[in-house]
């Protein structure tokens, strides 16, 4: 149950918080100028996607921003969303949709707490160091009974931590468990050192690619923070639309997103660009965090071979090795990253469902699918492209 004297509030707009408080629960490890562990749940980011009308009215992500507060000071909050419709969030529940309103219901407008069109784990329940469980329990209870109140369908709280995933279950909510790949750096002095932890013909196909790749015609430069300049993001909104329109057939973020980005986010940012006589023809964006690198969105206007495994997957790790960071997420879907070092890990949601009976259903859908994740991902691990005596010491 949630703390009495904690106080919950709703806000459809986050001008109405001030940065400094959500970042106190967002990121604290920040608090002296240090990177957050991710930026997606920073005060910056979020009021990105919503200065630039990528969530909002006509989006089908409203913000509906919860916070929690004890003795007048911010304790807790949520990136919070009705959302009237499935997409953007990369945890699949049309399923459910269908099943609900073939029973009759009306599944949506439902509740997220997630950050939009981000498929990236980290903290959703925001809390101020101290605040872990008086925090969560109030914002989960603020949740609930904002979608009790309106007759919402559900509560989804979608790439929570496995931390959080945990107590999530022991306060009843239903656990669900998806994967990804993810790229694990274990000390490798340089490329070549990760190379020497795979088997032979392994090494030999990402030399070969990385060979085709370079030899596109052009140059590849790698720029973050102020090395980041206006014109690259007109390359990159190109190159955004067209990965857009080929693969979910309309573009999340608008075009003042990155604009915004710009002015706000560029530190957070690595761009990877492939340039031909001068001019952009295809790039990779990423997040930069205090552990992780996060790859986002590739998209290119030529089409060279091999240069998509350079861009997004070989320079990542080039960056990732160079800043000592721990790890590279490169989101769900393609099997083809298991060859070049990307293994399947578990990642976590939790599920509310309004309706008794329709909650024991999914329990018992979830259940099942846990079992086939797991299953997958030790099938797929076993099919990596690491050498027998290096898997083994990893394990």
């Amino acid at each position: 149950m949630a703390d009495p004297e904690i106080t919950v509030r709703l806000h459809d707009s986050l001008a109405e918080i001030a940065a400094a408080d959500w970042d106190a629960c967002a990121c604290p490890e920040a608090a002296e100028g240090a990177r957050p562990e991710d930026p997606f749940t920073t005060h910056r980011f979020l009021k990105a996607l919503e200065d630039s009308g990528s969530v909002g009215p006509g989006t089908g992500w409203q913000p509906q921003y919860l916070t929690a507060e004890a003795q007048g000071r911010l304790v807790a909050c949520a990136p919070l969303y009705a959302k009237s419709h499935s997409q953007g969030e990369y945890i699949f529940d049309h399923n459910w949709a269908h099943a609900y309103m073939r029973a009759g219901g009306r599944y949506y407008p439902k509740l997220q707490i997630a950050v939009p069109f981000t498929p990236v784990t980290g903290r959703r329940f925001l809390t101020r160091p101290g605040y872990e469980a008086a925090g969560r329990a109030a914002l989960v209870q603020g949740a609930m009974e904002l979608a009790e109140r309106n007759a919402l369908s559900s509560v989804h709280v979608t790439f929570c931590t496995g931390d959080e995933a945990g107590w999530g279950v022991e306060a009843g909510l239903l656990h669900r468990v998806t994967q990804q790949y993810h790229w694990h750096n274990r000390g490798y002095a340089d490329f070549d050192a990760f190379l020497a932890s795979l088997s032979s013909r392994k090494r030999k196909n990402i030399r070969r690619e990385r060979r085709t790749a370079n030899d596109f015609g052009g140059d590849i430069r790698m720029l973050t923070g102020d090395a980041i300049a206006p014109h690259h993001w007109d390359a990159v909104w190109q190159f955004y639309q067209d990965t857009g329109a080929r693969k979910w057939g309309m573009p999340y973020l608008t075009r003042a997103f990155f604009e915004i980005a710009h002015e706000t986010l560029r530190d957070d940012i690595l761009l990877v660009l492939a340039e031909r006589a001068g001019h952009p023809v295809a790039g990779a964006l990423n997040f930069i965090g205090t552990s992780a690198l996060y790859g986002r969105y590739w998209g290119c206007i030529e089409h060279h071979p091999c240069l998509h495994f350079e861009l997004c997957y070989y320079r990542a790790m080039d960056f990732a090795i160079a800043r000592g960071l721990a790890r590279i997420e490169a989101g769900a879907q393609g099997e083809h990253k298991i060859a070049r070092g990307y293994l399947p890990v578990s990642t976590h949601s939790l599920h509310w469902m309004r309706d008794a009976g329709f909650a024991e259903a999914v329990a018992r859908y979830l259940e099942a699918e846990r079992a086939a994740v797991t299953e997958d991902i030790e099938i797929l691990t076993s099919y990596g492209p690491f050498r027998k005596a290096d898997v083994e010491e990893q394990e």
